[in-house]
């Protein structure tokens, strides 16, 4: 599937699609995006989510015992040595042969040594993947989308975290916004978005997913959200499953590699299919209603996953 969903299904950002454009002048209050501490060990620096990390950098928080000390925890290896030094001093004593003025102040034994367990932060990578197909084109959605996005990049702007955005319409996906941090280049990206058509829900995922796996094969430490904003419905294909089967083979692929993601449901409350319900639970991600989320909702909505 991996194939399939770059070189044919993604589309240039600057070409015009048609369908029915909205400006993106409404604007969230920004709010600082504040990680949780990542179990994941990283290795490289960041800004964001706090992440344990096997490098010499970062605040000494904890101490392990672990085979081979690197960062060595001399405080807490002293603190463990000390419960047997007077064992220890008392088996020296059958050591004639061991001056007593050679003898350590402090007996190690290898089971004492501890390695130092430092927290750094490091950066998120988010990827809105909006479907714009006629199911999405209620202005209002639009709207915000794009002020969720712009909210997020200048917060990324001072975090060194990076926003993207893919839209998905027709029987293609477009990547209107590469992963970045400029605020600038998102604003004139996100000037128009055009609408209509049918809805390539998988292949939408897809190219939002392969985006996100290239900034990690790019950078390992970044930690990948996609953020989905839809009603659920599929009835384009990629290949020759049924849309709806193949867009949850899709979902159950991305779960699978780590990528935490948030469905928006978009569908209006009188026609509640719970399609983005199943979708979300594929992806065993949160769910929201687009209803639910007013003001900076969205951006807090991005705000709590990170902190999972």
């Amino acid at each position: 599937m991996g194939s399939a969903g770059t070189s044919d299904s993604t589309q240039s950002g600057d070409k015009n699609t048609g369908g029915k454009q909205f400006d993106a002048d409404a604007i969230f209050k920004t709010r600082r995006l504040e990680g949780h501490t990542d179990r994941q060990q990283r290795r490289s620096p960041g800004r964001r989510s706090r992440t344990r990390t096997t490098r010499k950098q970062g605040r000494y928080i904890t101490s392990k015992q672990v085979p081979r000390v690197t960062d060595l925890a001399l405080d807490a290896t002293l603190r463990e040595a000390a419960i047997y030094q007077r064992k220890r001093r008392a088996e020296l004593v059958h050591e004639p042969h061991l001056p007593h003025r050679r003898r350590p102040k402090v007996l190690l034994r290898r089971g004492d040594l501890r390695q130092k367990v430092r927290v750094r932060r490091t950066r998120n990578a988010v990827c809105f993947v909006v479907d714009a197909s006629w199911s999405m084109a209620a202005e209002e959605r639009m709207q915000a989308t794009k002020a969720a996005v712009l909210s997020l990049l200048r917060d990324a702007y001072q975090r060194r975290d990076r926003v993207g955005l893919v839209s998905f319409q027709r029987d293609y996906a477009r990547i209107l916004l590469p992963l970045t941090n400029s605020v600038e280049l998102a604003q004139k990206r996100l000037q128009t978005m055009p609408t209509g058509g049918k809805t390539p829900l998988a292949r939408g995922m897809l190219t939002a997913f392969e985006l996100l796996e290239k900034a990690r094969r790019q950078d390992e430490e970044i930690v990948p959200l996609m953020v989905l904003l839809t009603d659920g419905q599929a009835n384009v294909a990629i290949g020759n499953a049924p849309p709806q089967q193949e867009a949850y083979q899709i979902a159950d692929l991305i779960a699978s590699r780590d990528v935490r993601a948030i469905v928006i449901d978009t569908e209006h409350p009188n026609f509640e299919r719970g399609l983005s319900r199943a979708l979300a639970e594929h992806l065993k991600g949160s769910y929201y209603r687009l209803e639910d989320l007013h003001d900076d909702g969205l951006v807090q909505a991005v705000r709590r996953q990170m902190r999972m």
